[in-house]
């Protein structure tokens, strides 16, 4: 299990006029977003937006401008954090013989995965409860759901108990109990743990009920703040085709207009 601890508020991830260009055209212009420990950020926009680009950029996967700074401000320096990345889907054949323990030991551990120690198995089955997933530690990857292999893919992204926690769409096709379920635990984490959590995500109310600070990317920055902030916002407006409505204080929020993206 990850060690319990409220977040110290000193830790923070900088971005400084990030921007992108691959093969000659810009992808991310001007990129300024600044998340602090114990919170739980969400990037929304339109399909093509430069989302999952920017997540790359963050992780270090292709070139860019500007910086990317994690801050401890207790101590004054800029270090690189660990970080947890949960892609949107993973190229693994339901054919392969190869059950979670395997998967995971593969990934996590320099160690060929017939050699099954007792130790790791222990690590990977406290990750796995963080989930409530250790019950699938023995099973075939080709028999798991999709929100099945989700979990096990969040749990192997918490094992190094990450400062960052990058998420690209992790819940894409779970049904709402799966939703709902995965939105508690983020926001579980990122409030007993020392970390942040950024999501890319399309589910628009979970974005409103669960985030903490929410970014409006299309290229660039059009809208940074809160959940209200932002989608009461003329960009998100313009964007989205509608307006959103928190109706009375302590109600699900509704939303209204039309809130399928466009193309």
């Amino acid at each position: 299990m990850l060690s319990r601890r409220r977040p110290c508020g000193f830790h923070y991830i900088k971005i400084n006029d990030l921007s992108v260009t691959l093969d000659a055209r810009e992808i991310l212009h001007d990129v300024n977003l600044r998340i602090n420990c114990g919170t739980f950020a969400a990037i929304i926009g339109r399909n093509g937006s430069g989302k999952s680009t920017l997540l790359r950029a963050i992780l270090g996967e292709i070139p860019h401008t500007g910086s990317i700074e994690f801050t401890n401000t207790e101590y004054g320096h800029i270090s690189d954090p660990t970080i947890g990345y949960v892609p949107q889907t993973i190229n693994i054949s339901r054919s392969t013989p190869m059950d979670v323990y395997d998967l995971v030991t593969s990934f996590r551990f320099r160690t060929p995965v017939f050699f099954r120690r007792k130790g790791i198995r222990s690590r990977i089955i406290s990750a796995l409860d963080e989930f409530d997933a250790k019950d699938l530690i023995d099973k075939e990857i080709g028999t798991l759901s999709g929100g099945q292999l989700q979990r096990v893919l969040l749990s192997m992204a918490i094992m190094d108990q990450p400062k960052l926690l990058l998420l690209d769409e992790p819940v894409s096709g779970i049904d709402k109990n799966g939703m709902d379920l995965f939105y508690n635990k983020m926001k579980a984490l990122v409030r007993h743990h020392d970390m942040a959590a950024i999501i890319i995500s399309h589910d628009l109310d979970y974005v409103a009920r669960y985030a903490d600070h929410v970014l409006l990317l299309d290229q660039t920055v059009l809208a940074s703040g809160t959940p209200k902030a932002v989608y009461e916002s003329d960009a998100f407006r313009q964007m989205f085709g509608g307006s959103y409505d928190y109706g009375k204080p302590g109600s699900r929020p509704i939303p209204i207009g039309r809130y399928e993206r466009k193309r």
